[in-house]
């Protein structure tokens, strides 16, 4: 089942509105998936430094001495704010080396995003409370995806929930399931990807990663998708300028997508879209088998 959403704003005078706006679209899927939900933001104004969003069980996890113990070892100093069980850290060190940093000393924190744009948050619960939690309606960016999941193949966790971020300022929300992940993320573990979760949408998230480290571009990156990646699925991709679709070659999983002069949008139902401002007017259409669909900034 699951549903997913995303919200690109082209006119830049939205952003403000960027969470109101994207609210409504991911409680809407919630029959899609009651389980658990999560979103990644995309803020506009991209910091010079790395952060990370970090999440643990314990909301009085003590965010103070891990930061303490980074900002020792990298020589520079770390800060954090707390968001619910969520922290984020921004720091002068790159995003890898965060990330690297974490997996090697603190292996207990799940590593939520790192990059210098993204923030995911992602809970058990539905969608709504989810997102009541960490103030979705007040946040500002450029664009959002989210995900609503139905967990019929696995536990309902938090690691569990959509959406995965494996690359810098890469995510991944994902409708569908693959049947080649295990393969596959042996592949990528020798070439160095670490996983937290037994996911194969982590899988998917690290195979985009692992080729856009080797050069390719996102479009190109997914277009291999297509042959390297047995299933059924609607991928929404987002990187730092923007985002994109793709269904598998058979397209069984639904999507729409609706364009206006002010946003773009995905769903995987249209009644997430009905309530975007300007939707009367806006170009709607079913997305094509095995197409990729982007969106950015340019």
């Amino acid at each position: 089942m699951c549903g997913i959403v995303g919200l690109f704003l082209k006119d830049e005078g939205l952003r403000g509105r960027l969470g109101a706006m994207f609210g409504p679209m991911l409680a809407e899927m919630s029959d899609r998936g009651p389980d658990s939900a999560g979103f990644a933001i995309y803020r506009a104004d991209v910091s010079e430094e790395a952060k990370a969003t970090l999440y643990d069980p314990d909301e009085n996890y003590d965010w103070s001495e891990l930061t303490e113990a980074m900002s020792d070892d990298f020589g520079a100093p770390v800060a954090w704010e707390r968001m619910a069980t969520h922290a984020i850290l921004h720091g002068k060190a790159t995003a890898a080396a965060m990330r690297d940093w974490l997996v090697r000393n603190r292996p207990g924190v799940r590593v939520m995003s790192t990059g210098s744009s993204l923030e995911i948050y992602k809970e058990i619960g539905l969608p709504a409370d989810v997102m009541s939690r960490f103030g979705v309606s007040q946040m500002a960016g450029s664009h959002m995806i989210g995900h609503t999941r139905m967990a019929t193949e696995s536990a309902v966790t938090t690691e569990g929930a959509h959406p995965f971020n494996t690359g810098e300022d890469l995510c991944l929300v994902h409708n569908g399931s693959l049947s080649n992940h295990n393969s596959l993320k042996r592949m990528l573990m020798r070439e160095g990807l670490v996983f937290q979760t037994q996911n194969d949408s982590e899988v998917a998230a690290g195979y985009l990663a692992w080729r856009l480290s080797q050069g390719a571009a996102l479009k190109d990156a997914l277009e291999a998708s297509v042959r390297d990646l047995d299933g059924f699925y609607t991928f929404t991709v987002g990187t730092k300028d923007g985002f994109a679709v793709l269904r598998d070659p058979i397209a069984c999983k639904p999507a729409v997508i609706a364009e206006s002069d002010d946003w773009v949008a995905m769903a995987s139902e249209y009644r997430a879209l009905a309530r975007l401002p300007g939707v009367e007017k806006a170009t709607v259409w079913e997305p094509k088998p095995g197409t990729v669909y982007s969106w950015g900034h340019a």
